[in-house]
């Protein structure tokens, strides 16, 4: 019986992965490098968009260290079609615990930037992701990463 109940349990994880996975546009990760984040440095994610007649939801994802040595992050986000925003997320709660998930020694923070962006036209995009920290060089930053998703009608 346990055995069924975990096959059952294996079958719909991997049914739920694949649907996620299915509406996916876009999804990439860029490597800091020696885990070092200069503030001149803007990582750029270029994705292209078939359908502007949907609705996408559009994360920004951070793999950082038990290293990084702060509670938050401000990000500068910024588009080719002029938008920019300025985004504060946590990485910790008051008492210091890590919020993202723990994956072979980074943690990995999903930040939900649009949930229902609408792009005005098909075609060729790109963010570009500065942090906004008071440090020339943001230490503990591994990876930072862009997922686009078409939502479900």
């Amino acid at each position: 019986m346990k055995r069924i109940l975990y096959l059952l349990l294996i079958v719909l994880s991997a049914g739920a992965f694949t649907s996620c996975r299915h509406n996916t546009v876009y999804s990439e990760f860029i490597s800091i490098p020696s885990g070092e984040w200069y503030s001149d440095m803007l990582p750029q994610f270029d994705y292209t968009i078939t359908d502007k007649d949907a609705d996408y939801r559009m994360l920004i994802y951070v793999r950082h260290t038990e290293q990084y040595p702060y509670q938050n992050m401000w990000l500068f986000v910024r588009d080719n079609k002029g938008h920019r925003d300025t985004i504060e997320f946590y990485l910790a709660d008051d008492r210091g615990r890590w919020l993202g998930d723990k994956h072979h020694g980074f943690i990995e923070m999903p930040v939900l930037l649009e949930e229902q962006y609408h792009f005005p036209d098909t075609g060729k995009y790109y963010l570009a992701i500065q942090h906004g920290m008071r440090d020339s060089v943001l230490r503990g930053v591994m990876d930072v990463g862009v997922e686009i998703v078409k939502n479900e009608r």
